[in-house]
């Protein structure tokens, strides 16, 4: 078969990723050719030595950054993301709400790593009473399409309104939450540490909110017809997704010891995308990344993924592939502060 070499930094832009540590690398030209024609963005992007994180609140003079995550990739996921979180969690998130000591002119809810506002679009039309978003992004482009989107009434009609913030997780404190009925996140835990999970945490309990954290990695995943690389790229990637310390697959336990650990309730619900032909384009995307992102783990696999990754997305185009991607969503019900 034909080498040829590729940077690591070549295969990240195809595949939507900035590699840890670059370096060059010598990959098959069938990875190559099965890594084109990726959205540009489509996953988190680091640059060398940075970890992934999200930002909620600007630093002076801090210059502007490129984006983490494309909107091409983010509208792409929304309907699988909308169609796999856990409804089950909303009933006893709703009677929380509900009996929040000294509510008062509606809810304020603090999104985290809103991305382009789908956590939004999918909660406040299902939730009742006036409504006041706060979205958290570090990148400003995504803000202005989370903005832009937002739902404007809630499940009993009553008014929603959103403002957009900028900052840094590490710094998240009770006073930043200060005022906070909810706290949502959508498929964040997994890219951050241990450490500011249990800063997340601590903030919510200081604040005596409640947290719903949807769409974390789980670290399972199944194909149908079962090929034996199956299980190594998944192994791979698992590895990928906790490089420089982040929790990746770990995050939900972790989360779960943390928030527990300040005193919440803490209930845990799977939230697999199901993928199936309607959804082969997402499917063709997700498969080039968490490929590629193997890979890049792994680099001994580049010449095997290769082969796997052209038959997979064949299977995919045909509509005979049916992929299941499983996540899993928390809710976080902390010690209400002022009243029982």
């Amino acid at each position: 078969m034909r080498k040829t070499t590729v940077t690591p930094a070549d295969l990240a832009r195809r595949i939507g990723r900035i590699p840890a540590q670059p370096g060059p690398r010598e990959v098959s030209s069938d990875m190559e050719t099965q890594t084109t024609g990726v959205i540009e963005g489509a996953g988190p992007v680091t640059r060398p030595g940075e970890r992934p994180t999200v930002r909620l609140r600007d630093e002076d003079g801090a210059a502007q950054e490129p984006p983490r995550y494309a909107p091409e990739w983010l509208r792409l996921r929304e309907p699988a993301d909308a169609a796999a979180r856990a409804n089950d969690l909303l009933d006893p998130l709703r009677i929380r709400l509900a009996n929040l000591p000294g509510r008062t002119g509606g809810l304020v809810v603090h999104d985290l790593g809103c991305g382009t506002g789908s956590m939004g679009r999918w909660l406040a039309p299902r939730l009742d009473g006036p409504q006041h978003w706060i979205l958290h992004d570090r990148d400003p482009y995504l803000l202005h399409f989370a903005a832009a989107g937002s739902p404007r009434a809630a499940a009993d009609g009553s008014r929603v309104t959103v403002e957009t913030r900028r900052g840094d997780v590490a710094r998240l404190t009770p006073d930043a939450l200060a005022g906070a009925s909810l706290v949502t996140a959508s498929a964040l835990l997994d890219v951050l540490t241990r450490e500011e999970v249990d800063t997340l945490a601590a903030a919510c309990a200081g604040a005596g909110c409640p947290a719903l954290l949807t769409l974390s990695v789980a670290g399972r995943v199944e194909l149908s017809a079962e090929d034996p690389m199956d299980e190594e790229i998944a192994a791979a990637f698992d590895d990928h997704q906790r490089r420089g310390g982040l929790l990746g697959p770990d995050a939900v336990d972790a989360a779960c010891e943390a928030f527990a650990g300040h005193g919440a309730t803490v209930a845990v619900h799977p939230s697999a995308w199901r993928l199936g032909p309607d959804e082969a384009a997402l499917t063709a995307q997700w498969l080039r990344g968490w490929v590629g992102a193997a890979v890049e783990e792994r680099p001994d696999l580049a010449a095997r993924a290769g082969t796997y990754l052209a038959a997979r997305l064949a299977a995919c185009a045909a509509g005979e592939l049916h992929v299941t991607v499983h996540h899993n969503d928390l809710l976080a019900l902390a010690r209400p502060t002022g009243g029982v």
